[in-house]
C-alpha cells in the first residue's frame, strides 16, 4: 500500500509539473501576440506583474496565517530572497521580453532551455563542482544543437537584430540559472511556495519601479487586447504554473521535475505554430532534438 501511495504521489507530481511547464511555455507566444498592438517591452512586463503581484501577496499572507509557526526570516534572508527574485524574474524577464522583439517564440524557448547546462557551468566555475565526462559530452552536443538551430533561424528570419535577440535571451537564461542556484539555500528554509511568492513579489515591485522611472506608470492608453493578453500571461502563464512547478518539485524532486519540464520547448513550438504561424526548418528541428537530448543527459547525471 505504501508503494502504491508513493507511485500515486510521483504520478500526481509529474502531471502537475507537466501541465505547469506547458502553461509556462505559452508565455513567449502571448508576448508575441501582445507585441502586435504596439506596446514596448517594459510596459508589457509592468502590466504582467501588475496583474500577478496581488496573487503573490495574497499567497504569502495566506501561508503565514495557515502556518502555526512560520519560519522567522532574518534580515539576511530577506535580502537574499529579494536579490534572487530580482535576478531571476525581474532581470531575466526584462532580457527575455527585449529578446522576443527580435526572435521567434520557438527559438526563445529553445535558448532558455539551456539553463540546466548553464547551472552546471556556473557550479563548476564558482562552486568548483566537477563536471562528469558524460556531462561534458552533453554540453558539447547541446551547444552544437543550439548553434544549428540558431544558424538556420538567422538565415530564415530576415530580422536584422535576430542575433541581438538571441544574445538577450541567452543572458536571460544565465540570470535564471543564477536564480536557481541562489534559491537552493532559501527554499529548504521557507518552503517552495512561500519562496516563490516572496521572490515574485520583489521582482514585481522592481519592474513597477522601473516603469515608474522610465514611463511614470503611463499604462492606460494601449489597445484593449494588450490588457487581455497581459492578464492571461500573468495568471495562466505566470502565477498558476509558478505554484504548480513548486508543488511538483516538492512531490517528485527538482531533477525529476526538470526531466518532465523538457516538454516546454516542444509545447512552445506547437503553440507558436498554431497561434503565430511559426515554422521550423530542418536544421532547427535537428538542433531542438539535440538540445533536449543534451539537457536530459545533464539532468539525469545530476540525479546520480
Amino acid at each position: 500500500m505504501e508503494g502504491t501511495a508513493v507511485n500515486r504521489q510521483q504520478l500526481i507530481g509529474g502531471a502537475i509539473v507537466f501541465l505547469g511547464a506547458i502553461l509556462f511555455s505559452a508565455k513567449a507566444v502571448i508576448v508575441k501576440l501582445a507585441y502586435r498592438y504596439e506596446i514596448d517591452s517594459i510596459s508589457l512586463l509592468a502590466l504582467r506583474f501588475s496583474f500577478a503581484l496581488p496573487f503573490y501577496l495574497f499567497a504569502n499572507w495566506y501561508l503565514r496565517r495557515r502556518t502555526l509557526k512560520p519560519s522567522v526570516l532574518t534580515s539576511k534572508d530577506w535580502f537574499q530572497v529579494a536579490f534572487v527574485g530580482i535576478i531571476g524574474y525581474y532581470l531575466a524577464s526584462l532580457l527575455d521580453f527585449l529578446g522576443l522583439q527580435y526572435i521567434t517564440a520557438s527559438m526563445e524557448r529553445l535558448i532558455l532551455f539551456l539553463y540546466p547546462t548553464i547551472v552546471v557551468l556556473i557550479s563548476y566555475v564558482f562552486l568548483k563542482k566537477p563536471i562528469q565526462r558524460n556531462q561534458v559530452l552533453a554540453l558539447i552536443l547541446t551547444y552544437i544543437g543550439i548553434g544549428l538551430a540558431f544558424y538556420q533561424g538567422l538565415q530564415l528570419s530576415g530580422q536584422p537584430n535576430f542575433a541581438l535577440g538571441g544574445i538577450l535571451v541567452f543572458l536571460c537564461a544565465i540570470a535564471y540559472a543564477f536564480y536557481l542556484i541562489g534559491s537552493g539555500e532559501l527554499i529548504p528554509k521557507m518552503g517552495a511556495i512561500r519562496f516563490t511568492a516572496l521572490a515574485l513579489s520583489f521582482s514585481s515591485i522592481a519592474i513597477l519601479l522601473h516603469h515608474l522611472l522610465v514611463y511614470q506608470w503611463d499604462l492606460f492608453h494601449f489597445h484593449p487586447m494588450v490588457y487581455f493578453y497581459s492578464f492571461i500571461m500573468a495568471v495562466i502563464a505566470t502565477v498558476i504554473p509558478s505554484f504548480m512547478v513548486s508543488e511538483g518539485i516538492r512531490r517528485i524532486g527538482a531533477s525529476n521535475a526538470s526531466i518532465v519540464g523538457s516538454v516546454g520547448p516542444i509545447s512552445t513550438i506547437i503553440l507558436a505554430y498554431i497561434f503565430l504561424g511559426e515554422r521550423l526548418g530542418n536544421l532547427q528541428i535537428l538542433g531542438t532534438v539535440i538540445v533536449i537530448g543534451g539537457v536530459l543527459v545533464i539532468t539525469l547525471s545530476k540525479k546520480r
